[in-house]
Order: C-alpha cells, then structure tokens, then sequence
C-alpha cells in the first residue's frame, strides 16, 4: 500500500479517534476526498495550520490522495509569520481552526470555501498559478512556530520510503494504537501518522499534554501500545512520577527530536527491560523526512549515548572536513547520510516549488559525529554549535551533555556570546549546586571562571516540537516562572 493510494482492505478499520471519542475510519480518506472535489485541484498548494484533531488529518491524508501539495504549520505560528508565508508561497488553499487572528487575517486576502465544526477552508487568488513539480508531496518547516521562510520539499518517494523503513524496524502492525504528543506539523509527530497509517494501524489524536489527567485516561482508554516524545517528554514522565507498567497494552516508547540525558537513557531502559517493554533511542531530520537512525533496544545499556545505526535502506558516511576522505576509514567527523528519504531541497518562495531533485539522497547533516568499531554512531556536537574563547574551540553541545551526565538532577542550555565573549549556561540548579557546576564546566574547557555565566531558570524553555529554544534564551525572551 502507499500513503497516496490507500488499499481499500483497510476501508472497515478505525483510522483515528480523537480526545472526546469521535473515530474515523480510513474509508473517510476517500469520502472526504469526494468532498473537497472541486475544492481542491491536483497539484495545488494547501496549507494547513494544525492542532492534532482528527479533521487535520483527515483534511491532509484526503488532499494527499488528491494529488494536492500540503504545506503543514502549527496553529500557534504568528500571525505575522503565516502573513510572510502566504505573500511568499500564494497558497491555493488554506484550513485554520478556530484561531481568531488566523481567521482575520484570511479574511482580508481570501474567500470562505467550506465550513466545518472545526475549521474553516478558505480560498485565495491569485493573478498567476504557479507550477509544481511533479514529484513534490510537501512542504514541512523546521522552525516550529516561527514560520522561516526556508522549508523543505519532500517528494512522494521521500513520504513512502521513509513510512516503510520505521514500520520495518519498529515492527509496526494494524493492531498497534499509538497516540499522538507530538504536533503532527512536526517531522516526527507525521512520521508516527505515515508509519502507522501504511499498515492500516489506528491513530490516538491528542491535544492534550503528557501533564494532564485526561491524556493519560485516553492512553488506558484506547489501549494504547505505544508514546513517542522528546526529550522533554521523558524528563516530565520521570519527574512527574508516571508508573508507566501500569499500562498494560504499552509496549514501545521512542525517543528522537535531540540529546536524551545518558541518566534518562539508562533508567528507560531498565524500565523496559523489567517490565518487557521496547525502548528505543532514533535520531532524524526534516531534511530526511523523519528518521536516519535507531538504537536496538538490546543495545541501550551498552551504548548510552549512541544513535544506532542507519534505517533499512539508509546508510552513513563520515567525512573528515580537514582531508574530505569519506567511508569506514574516517572515525570522527560530519555524519553525511544516504537514503531514498533524503528531501529534494529546500524552497524560499513559490518559484522554487517546480523545481527537482537537488540533493539526490545525500544529505549533509551539520553533525559531528563518531562511529566505534561495530558500526555504531555518536553525535559529539553540531558544526554550528562552538564558541571559540580564550583560543578554545568549544562545543557546547558536548559541555551540555557532560553537565546533564554528572547532574541528572538539573537540565542545562548553553549559548555563545560574542560581545561580551562569554560561555552562558542555563540551569535548573539550586544554588548549592552551582559552584560544582563551574568547576566541572572549568575542567572541562579549561576557561577560566570570569567568561562563565550560570543563570537560573525555572525550566529550559522549550518551542513546539518539544526541542530547547536557544533562541529564545539568546534573545531573553521567553517566560521564566
């Protein structure tokens, strides 16, 4: 089956049940394809601000089949962002929810097209229509709620290829449940959708946080088999205490969108391993449509720290930015990844939406990373992540995950300044903490005391997709309460 052509096998089987009850089933796709007939025209451009609810959905997987090209953002993007983006991108189409300044914004360029319980579809028009390539399915961004300009443009091949290598490994089936905290604008949030729809599997979507009462009763509610999260998601579970064995149908947890704490790592893992459940560690980019790497789960505990291996069907390269050797010979260096998923390229505008295949299925990551002697791979930091200070050369993403190692306890974020020159960590720690904190940040940089800055806050901010917001802690702007 590919996500483009449902099999009608699957007609009969719940497609999706959403946080009061309501299910669909994937004969809807087709139903509500016959729907939009007319409204939306094959190789036009949609966009389609989300919110996890079972409209979203069926809206995507329906303008998928049609042969239309969604554009997916988060309902909480800023209104003046989405402007940018309309002006840029003249979509065809565009389904908001019940978002206010959303709603008056479109007024003021397009028309009313449908209305539904929960969103509006609105059409815009514009003096010339623009082409598409034939081969593009969609458009994703990777700024969250930010709305860059830049996204990236995934083809059908990019969407089935990358669906089928994460159903291999995870072992996925139509019996699994999984439910979404994650947005579905977001690459990995969609991937759980994609993996799960092509075996004809049933979608639990939530907008309800992994805080509140209601999601867990969903989770023992709908026997869900399986939670996938960041970072944050797993340091929440483990501060709030979840019981995680209490549910019985629960039998994966998954793990991408950044650095997990090797602490956090090793106690999942224990977990899993006591109560015979999977636990597993994946690494990915937009760039590859989702998912580049997974850690085994029998491989955990002796690997903390690692991203695996590559996906079926994909394969890593390290290259050595001093030498440009590439292959088995070069241990340490940027991770550079081959494989069917690898995006077509980026778009700035409407004009480049008719463009090709630029990359080829090979993508330069941006990540430094190590591979040990069976094949399995380290990030040690991001090309763009180091400050240079006092001559040092120093990667702040390997300062962030020696501080989360030695104090489980705290989360920590770490920005460069240029002017002042200093090395700035945010932190959760106390302050009987801190003088522990700079020692071990000294040793290990060999900076001295006056170009380090500890500052408290009550918790790392995060953005939408669940990831630390250096942005927002560069600027000062984010809420520290």
């Amino acid at each position: 089956m590919t996500l483009f052509n449902m099999d009608s096998e699957f007609d009969d089987r719940v497609l999706a049940i959403g946080d009061y009850g309501k299910r669909v089933y994937y004969k809807d796709i087709s139903q509500y394809a016959q729907t939009l007939k007319g409204m939306v025209e094959s190789r036009s451009l949609c966009f389609i601000l989300c919110e996890n609810k079972i409209n979203d959905l069926l809206f995507y997987l329906a303008v998928l089949k049609m042969d239309a090209v969604p554009f997916l953002l988060n309902a909480d993007i800023e209104i003046e962002s989405l402007n940018r983006l309309i002006d840029l991108y003249q979509p065809s189409l565009m389904l908001l929810p019940g978002n206010e300044a959303a709603n008056q914004l479109a007024l003021q360029k397009a028309r009313i097209e449908l209305i539904t319980t929960e969103t509006v579809l609105y059409r815009f028009s514009w003096d010339e229509k623009k082409q598409i390539h034939p081969e593009l399915a969609l458009l994703l961004s990777t700024s969250g709620t930010t709305g860059s300009s830049k996204v990236i443009r995934l083809s059908k091949g990019n969407l089935q290829a990358n669906a089928e290598s994460i159903a291999d490994y995870l072992e996925i089936t139509q019996n699994d449940r999984p439910i979404m905290t994650l947005p579905m604008s977001y690459t990995y949030g969609l991937s759980i959708i994609h993996s799960h729809v092509l075996v004809g599997a049933t979608i639990i979507m939530s907008s309800r946080s992994i805080l509140e009462n209601q999601f867990w009763k969903m989770v023992e509610t709908y026997r869900v088999t399986s939670i996938s999260g960041v970072p944050y998601t797993y340091e929440m579970i483990d501060r709030i205490g979840i019981k995680l064995e209490e549910y019985e149908d629960l039998k994966v947890l998954t793990q991408a969108g950044g650095h997990l704490s090797e602490h956090l790592q090793k106690k999942f893992a224990r977990w899993a391993n006591k109560f015979e459940r999977k636990f597993y560690i994946m690494y990915g980019q937009t760039e590859a449509t989702a998912r580049m790497a997974y850690l085994p789960p029998q491989e955990l505990l002796n690997r903390p720290g690692s991203i695996g291996i590559p996906i079926p069907n994909g394969r890593f390269e390290i290259e050595d930015g001093n030498s440009q050797r590439t292959g088995l010979e070069v241990k340490e260096g940027e991770l550079v990844y081959f494989g069917p998923n690898v995006a077509m390229g980026y778009a700035q505008c409407a004009d480049d939406l008719k463009l090709g295949d630029q990359w080829h299925g090979k993508l330069h990551t941006g990540d430094l990373a190590r591979r040990d002697d069976d094949g399995y791979y380290y990030i040690v930091g991001r090309k763009s992540r180091f400050v240079k200070l006092y001559g040092y050369r120093i990667s702040l993403d390997e300062v962030e995950n020696d501080l989360d190692t030695h104090f489980p306890e705290c989360a920590f974020a770490c920005i460069g300044m240029d002017e002042p020159k200093v090395l700035t960590v945010f932190t959760t720690a106390l302050d009987k903490t801190k003088d522990e904190i700079i020692d071990r940040i000294m040793k290990l940089t060999q900076l001295p005391f006056s170009v380090i800055k500890l500052k408290y806050v009550a918790a790392i901010p995060t953005n939408s997709a669940g990831k630390k917001d250096y942005k927002s802690l560069e600027t000062g702007k984010f809420r520290n309460a």
